[in-house]
């Protein structure tokens, strides 16, 4: 097996040095744990330069879409990481699903707007990458064999010396962010999905809504505002054509597959941070105690279990962790973990056709939720609630959930918010909560 060439760098905590090097480049691609601030990712995955760029073509179904993915892969050729060095990724895909690829996946009417016309996937075939890993305190340039020696010297000495980039073209606002809806729209879509829930055809439904401001300037400037003030460990930084960008401060895993184990961590359930200590502790304790929130969670590590199973191991679905606190700078959530080991003659691609997009953004049963949030929604959700992902030629995998995620495309950057309706939601309280996930995001790029 061919096995990859790995370069020690100096180890650096924060991407943005690093990054700064390739940003300009074409199809440049940051995957970023938020350290050294956010505490629970290990991984920083930077590259550029593709070797290839595969988008989803408008009537091309998912699998003949994943059978291209499949493609490009083999056309890389496998690569092995060197002999004890744990690495993420070899060379491989990175790019994003939409949450509209779901369309390819599913029975979906066509009544939501496609105002932002984002492409519903497009990945990169990467031969190199610059990884680092914060649990080790490493970063390395891990170079795939079929790299010629010439790009790799040419790479070595472009992060040599990284530095921040000149921050001539600043990003602002031309005006505040607005909501696409108003608080009476608002609530007539939570009461039509709580008649829906009355009638039997759902339980739960991730309603969410739309900001949107005017911009101008470099987004990677924005993207490096966002992340001070809410670090998380799925973010991620996509560069799209035309000076636009895909900026994600996702707290929420997706999917991880790695030798074979399967992982998904579902959010579902949050409450606000407290203005000091004793109140934080008492919303944590509030979140923590909430029958409904648990009633919601339960939901979705359900919906999750069946979704692993069909490309799981028959019997290997298990949930190691049920409702547990995670906390972020203005958000407790509550949050879940399935597991799973997956089913021999199955791939990274099935696991993903089985599974998308995550059921804790959807809502149960799924295609219901789907079909609903189609009706009440109205526009298309694009990037929100898709998935960031990288996958390599080992078969390795991991992805987010792009929630509290922003895309800057044709001169406006867009903001989403949402929730879970169950029966007893109350519509103000959820309008409240929709608005404090994405507070600290709209804030951020208003003072700038």
């Amino acid at each position: 097996m061919p096995t990859c060439f790995v370069h020690p760098l100096p180890y650096r905590a924060d991407p943005a040095d690093y990054f700064a090097a390739i940003r300009h480049a074409p199809g440049a691609v940051l995957l970023d744990a938020g350290r050294p601030l956010a505490e629970r990712g290990r991984y920083d995955l930077i590259s550029a330069w593709p070797l290839a760029e595969l988008a989803a073509a408008p009537d091309e179904s998912a699998k003949d879409f994943f059978d291209r993915l499949r493609s490009g892969l083999a056309l890389l050729g496998p690569a092995e990481a060197p002999a004890e060095c744990e690495l993420p990724f070899t060379g491989g895909l990175i790019g994003y699903l939409a949450y509209d690829f779901g369309r390819r996946l599913e029975p979906m009417p066509q009544q939501a707007v496609d105002d932002l016309a984002l492409p519903d996937a497009r990945f990169g075939v990467y031969a190199w990458a610059l990884v680092s890993d914060h649990q080790h305190q490493t970063s390395q340039l891990v170079c795939h064999p079929q790299l010629a020696e010439s790009e790799r010297q040419h790479l070595l000495t472009l992060f040599a010396e990284p530095r921040e980039a000149s921050e001539a073209n600043a990003f602002h606002l031309s005006a505040p962010f607005q909501a696409d809806i108003d608080e009476h729209r608002y609530r007539q879509a939570i009461e039509r999905i709580q008649a829906y829930i009355q009638a039997g055809d759902c339980y739960q439904v991730n309603f969410a809504q739309r900001f949107r401001a005017p911009c101008q300037g470099d987004p990677w400037l924005a993207y490096r505002a966002l992340r001070a003030a809410c670090p998380t460990p799925f973010a991620g930084y996509q560069a799209l054509g035309d000076g636009g960008a895909i900026l994600s401060l996702s707290p929420e895993r997706f999917l991880r597959l790695s030798q074979g184990h399967v992982e998904t961590r579902p959010i579902k359930g949050t409450r606000p941070r407290g203005r000091n200590a004793e109140e934080d502790k008492a919303q944590a304790e509030d979140l923590l105690g909430s029958r409904k929130d648990r009633a919601e969670n339960l939901m979705i590590v359900d919906l999750l279990r069946n979704d692993l199973g069909r490309s799981c191991r028959i019997g290997s679905v298990r949930v190691p962790e049920l409702f547990a606190l995670e906390s972020y700078p203005n958000v407790h959530h509550l949050v879940s973990s399935v597991s799973g080991e997956l089913a021999g003659g199955k791939d990274a691609l099935d696991l993903i056709a089985g599974s998308f997009p995550g059921g804790s953004i959807t809502g149960a049963p799924k295609i219901r939720a789907m079909q609903i949030i189609d009706e009440l929604e109205p526009t298309r959700r694009a990037i929100y609630c898709g998935s960031l992902l990288y996958l390599d030629v080992r078969g390795e995998m991991d992805s987010s959930i792009t929630i509290r995620t922003l895309l800057v495309k044709d001169g406006q950057v867009c903001c989403w918010g949402g929730g879970g309706i169950v029966a007893d939601s109350d519509w103000r309280s959820e309008y409240q909560e929709s608005i404090t996930k994405v507070k600290v995001l709209l804030e951020t790029l208003e003072r700038l």
